[in-house]
């Protein structure tokens, strides 16, 4: 994501929730050392985009949103998988979020990338009493080498 981006950004922010981050809100946030940007484009064009923290050992997505007129061809599994490969890189072991309790279509969506609801976070929004689930994506058991040289699935 760059400084050019920001306005298709804002778009697909306001089109998408119903209460959107604002320009100062992205700024704030892209300027921290460990939060990341990421856009996804079709025809030259921003089809979505996803803000993102790296800690130590998880990344936490803070905004993901695909522009209405691109949604369910693939962007958004795209941007994930993306950011799945950087676990296999980067030793973070998993990826967190937390989904509006209302958002149906961002549990499903999720779910069906691989992602569990792990919690209940209640009155988790400032702009409303609404509760967050918190939802993870746990890195799959790496594959280790037994004793005689086979390949073993280690428990997770």
């Amino acid at each position: 994501m760059i400084r050019r981006d920001m306005p298709s950004v804002l778009e697909i922010e306001d089109r998408s929730f119903e209460f959107p981050w604002t320009e100062d809100e992205f700024i704030r946030c892209l300027r921290q050392r460990d939060c990341i940007g990421m856009v996804a484009e079709r025809s030259e064009q921003v089809a979505g985009f996803m803000i993102y923290e790296l800690h130590k050992n998880r990344i936490h997505i803070l905004s993901f949103a695909v522009h209405p007129d691109f949604r369910r061809n693939g962007i958004g599994s795209a941007m994930v998988d993306k950011l799945i490969t950087k676990l296999a890189y980067q030793r973070r072991n998993r990826i967190m979020l937390e989904v509006r309790e209302t958002n149906l279509d961002a549990q499903l969506f999720f779910r069906q990338l691989g992602f569990r609801a792990t919690g209940v976070l209640r009155s988790f929004y400032e702009d409303t009493p609404e509760d967050a689930f918190l939802m993870q994506y746990r890195q799959p058991s790496e594959t280790m080498q037994s004793i005689d040289g086979a390949p073993q699935r280690r428990a997770g």
